[in-house]
């Protein structure tokens, strides 16, 4: 699971990134980022909405294998990034393993790697 302070928490959060971060397409998501100088470490949220999956359950797996994708490539990510995954509902058909190296060529593709790891 993601580390509490690599997690967006505030709406407002949610909101700047939407209005004004940048935006990038994944075959099983969409990723926006925004740079803020003042934040400290790169952060991330997971948005899987009703129009993913009506069950819950299936929407749960999803977050958790993007959470999971995050996790082991958070300390290869340039910091002061806040970052926003929006799933798409292909993404229920995909195994983690999968998610999990879409998350990194996304990651890599939006140059958020620093750069001795990317």
């Amino acid at each position: 699971m993601l580390a509490r302070k690599f997690m967006l928490k505030d709406r407002s959060d949610f909101d700047l990134i939407k209005k004004k971060g940048k935006s990038l397409n994944s075959e099983s998501f969409i990723l926006r980022y925004y740079y803020d100088k003042n934040a400290p470490v790169s952060k991330f949220g997971f948005i899987v909405t009703t129009k993913v999956s009506k069950k819950a359950s299936l929407r749960n797996k999803a977050k958790r294998a993007l959470s999971e994708g995050v996790r082991r490539s958070i300390f290869a990510v340039k910091k002061g990034y806040l970052c926003l995954i929006i799933a798409k509902p292909v993404i229920i058909k995909k195994y983690t393993p999968e998610i999990m190296k879409e998350i990194d060529e996304t990651l890599k593709k939006a140059n958020l790697f620093i750069a001795n790891n990317a």
